[in-house]
C-alpha cells in the first residue's frame, strides 16, 4: 500500500507539472513498482489518470477555457474505439507490449526535446480556427475530422496502452488549432477524463480484476501530487520540466525496453 500511496503522489507530480502528458508514466510506474503486467496496470492507471484529469477538467470548465464541444466529439469518438484497443491489448504478447509502450514514450520524449529546441515547426496550416467574434471553432469538415481523428487515435492509445492520451490530444491541437495552450490542455483534461473512465469500464466488462483499495489509494494519492505538481509549475520553468520530463521518459523506456528483452 506504501509503495502505490508513493507512486501516486509521484505520477500525480508529474501530470500536474506537465499539464496533461503526465499520465504516460502511470502504467510503467505501476509495473515497476508493483511488479503487475502491462493489462493488470492499466485499467489501475487509468482509473488515477481520469480522476486527475476530472479535477483539472473542472478546474477548466470554471475558468471556462474548456472548448466542450470539441471534447465532446473526440470523446465520443474515443469512447467507440476504446475496446478495440483494449482487445489488441489482450491479445499482444507482454514483451511486445511493453516494448511498444516504449517506443511512444522515446516518441514522446524525442518531440519534447525537439521543442525545447526550438527545432520543430510549429507553423503547419491551422484546420481548427476559432472564430473572432464569436470565440468559438467555426465548424467545418475538415475540423470535425481533425477532432474525430484526434479522438479515434486518443481511444486506441487508452484502450491499448492504458493512458490518458494527453500526449497525442496536446501536441496535435497545438499544431493543427489556434486554441490558447491554456484552452487546449483544459480541453485535453476533460476529453481524458471521459474516455479514461470509459477505458476502465470497458477492462472491468471484459474481466479485468481491479483491487479497489489499491486503485482508490493511488487514484488519492494520483490527486493529491497534481494538486502539489500544479502550484510548483508556477515557479518553475516550462523549458526545464519538458526536459526532465523527456529525460524520466527515455530512461523509462529503456527500462521497458530491457524488461521486454530479458521477458
Amino acid at each position: 500500500m506504501a509503495i502505490s500511496l508513493i507512486l501516486g503522489i509521484l505520477i500525480g507530480a508529474v501530470l500536474g507539472l506537465t499539464g496533461a502528458g503526465g499520465g504516460i508514466l502511470a502504467v510503467p510506474a505501476l509495473v515497476f513498482g508493483m511488479g503487475w503486467t502491462m493489462q493488470q496496470a492499466a485499467p489501475v492507471a487509468l482509473i488515477a489518470v481520469a480522476a486527475g484529469a476530472a479535477i483539472g477538467a473542472f478546474e477548466g470548465l470554471r475558468r471556462k477555457l474548456v472548448r466542450y464541444k470539441a471534447a465532446l466529439l473526440m470523446a465520443a469518438v474515443g469512447m467507440t474505439i476504446t475496446p478495440f484497443g483494449f482487445r489488441v491489448a489482450q491479445l499482444m504478447p507482454q514483451r511486445w507490449l511493453s516494448a511498444g509502450f516504449a517506443l511512444v514514450m522515446l516518441v514522446v520524449a524525442v518531440r519534447l526535446i525537439r521543442k525545447g529546441s526550438a527545432g520543430e515547426n510549429e507553423q503547419a496550416q491551422k484546420v481548427g480556427c476559432i472564430n473572432p467574434d464569436t470565440g468559438r471553432f467555426s465548424w467545418n469538415a475538415p475540423t470535425a475530422a481533425l477532432l474525430a481523428g484526434i479522438g479515434a487515435v486518443t481511444g486506441f492509445m487508452t484502450g491499448l496502452l492504458g493512458v490518458g492520451g494527453g500526449f497525442v490530444i496536446v501536441p496535435m491541437l497545438r499544431r493543427f488549432t489556434d486554441v490558447t495552450m491554456h484552452g487546449i490542455v483544459a480541453t485535453s483534461l476533460l476529453v481524458i477524463a471521459i474516455v479514461g473512465s470509459s477505458g476502465v469500464l470497458t477492462a472491468l466488462l471484459h474481466g479485468a480484476l481491479v483491487s479497489p483499495q489499491v486503485s482508490a489509494l493511488f487514484a488519492a494519492a494520483t490527486i493529491v501530487g497534481m494538486v502539489t505538481g500544479r502550484a510548483l509549475a508556477r515557479h518553475l520553468s516550462e523549458r526545464h520540466v519538458q526536459a526532465g520530463f523527456a529525460v524520466i521518459l527515455v530512461l523509462v523506456a529503456c527500462g521497458l525496453l530491457v524488461k521486454s528483452a530479458l521477458a
